[in-house]
């Protein structure tokens, strides 16, 4: 495939439908997050998610519930949402938020949650596919007709570009972003890690603010109209450019990037008191149902369902990618290595 791939696009009232989606619980949430079932008449589960997720549980929630009725006549299901950046929701379910599952990008954000106690050690055994029913990778949008001509991560080096993302000490779409443009520095410098550093300060030279979440940082680009490229991930790219707002934007595929993989999971020591188990593992099991895949490829997601996603095979091109964990390690030495504090990130990163 060549190196990028460029997808047209058209505009219709992005601001209206990214204002619906503000970074934060969704009405009624924490405050019914603590109610127990009632005898299995109705049950009501936190969804904890990352915040460029919420386009796809606004709609599958509804579809499981309707599963969920059919399945237990008699009863019914009520599902709430709490979506942020991930590593944030990860820290408020570590500090007390009662979520039922939690539903991430990052699969150091759920092991966070395990060593914690709160997320039983074999969580990714529990389900398919290490419990990661999508998964998406790291894309770039620019304006239409690409004015920067932006077509790898080589180009987002260019003077007096700027680069929009979210922040990577504390977002796992960010996280994505700097691993991936990590990955290719490697790569391209045949793993010289020095002048794998010196290309990677030069992106986040054109960087005016991490901002701190992935659909902040889409708003960001979209609606405030500020930088050139925004990097995100695949799914956010698409809907953006293809749902809110046709017609003004446009994606670039890199020649190599990163996979990102979006890891579930029920939350034990909450499921346990509020005795909801059996609805909170119905819940997940279902993201791998026929439905809910088609809903994901649908919004751009990567389904793991391979005839779904043979289906949709027009909207994911196939690309070069590499799993973080082959090239960085594992998730704790990533953190400790990249996004602690003074680790990479903070010696690359301009000092403002």
């Amino acid at each position: 495939m060549p190196a990028h791939r460029l997808h047209p696009i058209a505009a219709l009232g992005i601001a209206a439908a990214l204002a619906a989606c503000s970074p934060q619980t969704d009405k009624h949430a924490a405050a019914s997050a603590a109610t127990p079932a009632t005898n299995g008449q109705t049950v009501k589960l936190l969804n904890v998610s990352y915040d460029v997720a919420r386009d796809f549980y606004k709609d599958y929630n509804p579809l499981f519930e309707k599963e969920y009725a059919a399945k237990h006549p008699g009863s019914s299901i009520e599902i709430q949402q709490s979506h942020g950046g991930s590593s944030k929701q990860a820290l408020a379910v570590a500090n007390g938020l009662q979520a039922d599952v939690v539903t991430m990008n990052q699969l150091s954000d759920i092991e966070l949650l395990a060593d914690k106690g709160l997320v039983a050690q074999n969580w990714a055994e529990r389900l398919p596919d290490h419990a990661v029913p999508f998964t998406s990778t790291t894309v770039f949008l620019v304006r239409k007709g690409n004015p920067q001509q932006v077509r790898d991560w080589a180009d987002l080096t260019k003077e007096n570009l700027k680069i929009v993302i979210a922040n990577p000490k504390t977002t796992g779409n960010g996280r994505y972003a700097f691993l991936g443009a990590y990955g290719y520095a490697l790569k391209a410098n045949n793993g010289d890690e020095t002048r794998a550093n010196d290309f990677t300060r030069k992106l986040l030279a054109n960087v005016p603010v991490y901002e701190n979440g992935g659909r902040a940082a889409t708003t960001t680009f979209t609606q405030r109209n500020i930088g050139d490229v925004l990097i995100t991930f695949e799914n956010e790219a698409n809907y953006v450019s293809r749902v809110l707002s046709p017609d003004q934007f446009e994606i670039v595929y890199p020649g190599y990037t990163i996979l990102s993989e979006s890891p579930v999971a029920v939350v034990d020591s909450v499921v346990e008191k509020k005795a909801t188990r059996e609805a909170a593992t119905e819940y997940l099991e279902y993201l791998w149902s026929e439905p809910a895949q088609e809903l994901a490829a649908k919004l751009y997601l990567r389904p793991r369902n391979a005839e779904v996603l043979a289906a949709h095979a027009a909207d994911f091109p196939k690309i070069d990618t590499f799993r973080p964990n082959d090239i960085f390690g594992s998730w704790p030495e990533i953190m400790k290595k990249y996004f602690a504090d003074g680790g990479l990130v903070d010696q690359l990163s301009p000092k403002k």
